[in-house]
Order: C-alpha cells, then sequence, then structure tokens
C-alpha cells in the first residue's frame, strides 16, 4: 500500500493530499529513510511524522484498504 494512502486510511493524517504535501516536504521518515508519497508500507515498518515540533512515531501492525474510525487504531501502535 502507498504511503500516503495508509496515513489517510489509519488517520495519522486527515486528507490524502495533505498527506501527499507532508511527504514532499520531508517531514514523513520511514525506517529512518525521507519517504516519498509513492514509497510501499508494509506491516512492520516504522514511520516518522513531524507535525510542527512535535514528531510522532508509529510501527505499521496491518494494512486495510478502508476502515471504520473506530478501527483505525489498530493499524498502528505509537512508539516513544
Amino acid at each position: 500500500m502507498r504511503l500516503d494512502k495508509f496515513l489517510k486510511v489509519s488517520r495519522l493524517i486527515k486528507r490524502r493530499t495533505v498527506a501527499n504535501e507532508a511527504c514532499d516536504a520531508g517531514r514523513v521518515m520511514v525506517n529512518g529513510r525521507t519517504a516519498r508519497a509513492s514509497l510501499s508500507v508494509k506491516a512492520g515498518d516504522i514511520i516518522e511524522i513531524g507535525f510542527g515540533t512535535k514528531t510522532v512515531k508509529v510501527r505499521v501492525l496491518s494494512l486495510q484498504d478502508t476502515t471504520k474510525k473506530e478501527e483505525a487504531k489498530d493499524l498502528f501502535e505509537y512508539l516513544s
């Protein structure tokens, strides 16, 4: 699954276009490397997203094409 789509489906970022812009700006890293929106994400990958001064770090647990709001949090786990 594409990185921008995963960020939207998991609700880490609200819109796919915003996820695309974050990737283009270099604010998203996957496994320690700056990632493009088209990067293929798989279970076990570690994603870091920079939101201003705050950084969110998560591990991908599973991939789904669509989710309900309640199930979106089951796609990833927060890391310290």
